[in-house]
């Protein structure tokens, strides 16, 4: 007889910051926090690198990319780590670590939030 146990499966955990939570801009006008948080991610999107970078990821096959597949991008190395630290404070990218690369994913949940965001409400 065996004594090996199935272990459930669970979610990736997600950093309370990589879901920008703020209403579609017609909604309601924003609270504090949330316009700090809206100014956060379109200032970090504001940039030519890393919103080339952003769509690298977001469009990568998987939906996640390795630093090494993404870093074309005109600039040094450093560089793009620099954008990539940027995106992901901004609560944009998460990141995991495997062996000597870093692959980055954006969250389905932030493309959904900031899909809302800039979404008008119905007409009524």
């Amino acid at each position: 007889m065996s004594n090996t146990k199935a272990l459930p499966l669970l979610e990736p955990e997600v950093p309370e910051a990589a879901v920008p939570c703020c209403p579609p801009l017609t909604e309601r006008p924003f609270t504090a926090d949330e316009a700090e948080t809206a100014a956060l991610m379109f200032k970090a999107l504001g940039d030519p690198v890393r919103l080339r970078l952003f769509t690298a990821v977001a469009s990568h096959e998987g939906g996640e990319a390795c630093v090494c597949d993404i870093s074309d991008v005109g600039v040094s190395q450093p560089t793009v780590s620099h954008h990539l630290k940027k995106l992901k404070d901004a609560g944009l990218l998460s990141s995991e670590r495997r062996g000597t690369w870093v692959y980055y994913r954006v969250e389905p949940s932030v493309l959904t939030a900031m899909g809302r965001l800039l979404t008008t409400a119905p007409a009524a």
